[in-house]
């Protein structure tokens, strides 16, 4: 099952509505990677609202997609996580110092506005 990429002006918007598993974790990154390209996507905001675990393949996966989205020039923005996501995140070394975060989805795209400067 692949993860539906909006696009609302120049930013995609993601929201991830089930528990991932190894290879829908894999489809998401590639599939995002690829709308970032296709769009010149200039933000990105990551919902994780309805995840209330990941296991450490799945965290070292979306930390790398918020590695790789920056690389190719979008700000990212993660709202919605739970206090367990945030935990495992944290002790498997995976550090977002420089990753905008807000409590929902509405607060995360209005904080990469401002960061866009929209």
């Amino acid at each position: 099952m692949r993860i539906p990429i909006l696009k609302l002006h120049d930013c995609l918007l993601v929201s991830i509505q089930w528990e991932l598993d190894d290879q829908t974790a894999l489809q998401f990154q590639e599939d995002l990677l690829h709308k970032i390209h296709e769009t010149s996507a200039r933000g990105v905001v990551i919902d994780f609202t309805s995840i209330d675990f990941i296991d450490s393949f799945i965290a070292k996966v979306l930390g790398d997609v918020i590695s790789m989205s920056r690389l190719m020039g979008a700000k990212v923005v993660i709202t919605g996580i739970q206090p367990a996501v945030a935990i495992t995140l944290i002790e498997l070394g995976i550090h977002l110092e420089e990753v905008i975060t807000a409590l929902d989805l509405e607060k995360g795209l209005e904080k990469l506005q401002r960061e866009l400067g929209d």
